[in-house]
């Protein structure tokens, strides 16, 4: 990590891990198949671009740029394709979300957990319920449910970034039919389903 957080340092470290395993699964791929790759590309590769990827959150697109080639290397390896071929068509094939919505899609799997009672105590702590801090200011009853947890106030960009602010965003800026979805596995299908909309403009 650098001293400005900006994360470059992280990325690129992430980036060549990763595309030093995509250079050996080439070497291999005529030998295993299609399908054996695909799975070893999600192992080796696909697996370091979504672990803890929620400290991406409010980066730039140029810093997430060298992440987001990763995963169309990855795309096109399995394919067998060439790296002047368009990429967005396997992408969809293989129904991989491209990576900024990767880091979305687990900001509000966190949200939904400590929503649902199912994260840790020091998860849970970082956010507040809009429902909860009315109680507190005598708005409303103890009891009084909500699906919207509350934005911390900022005093620089920067804060952006942090969970406590980045995880309430991206959550409340879903509808209402899919954060009532209690049951995790259905939630994520149905939120897989829609960031890959909005990402692919399908409808």
């Amino acid at each position: 990590m650098d001293s400005e957080l900006t994360m470059k340092e992280h990325v690129a470290k992430i980036a060549a891990a990763c595309f030093y395993h995509i250079r050996h699964l080439r070497q291999v791929r005529r030998r295993v198949g299609q399908e054996v790759t695909q799975q070893l590309v999600l192992a080796l590769v696909m697996s370091r671009l979504d672990y803890c990827n929620s400290v991406f959150a409010g980066l730039p697109t140029s810093t997430l740029q060298p992440l987001q080639r990763i995963q169309n290397a990855a795309a096109r390896l399995v394919f067998g394709l060439s790296r002047s071929e368009h990429v967005t068509p396997t992408l969809i094939h293989l129904h991989w979300l491209p990576v900024s919505y990767r880091i979305r899609f687990k900001l509000c799997c966190l949200v939904h957990a400590i929503h649902y009672g199912r994260s840790p105590a020091y998860l849970t702590e970082t956010v507040q319920s809009v429902g909860a801090s009315r109680s507190r200011s005598g708005l409303c009853s103890s009891s009084t449910s909500s699906m919207d947890y509350s934005l911390p106030q900022l005093r620089t960009k920067f804060g952006e970034r942090a969970f406590s602010h980045a995880g309430p965003a991206t959550w409340i800026a879903l509808p209402d039919h899919i954060r009532t979805v209690a049951d995790p596995v259905k939630f994520q299908k149905l939120l897989k389903s829609l960031y890959f909309s909005q990402a692919f403009n399908i409808c």
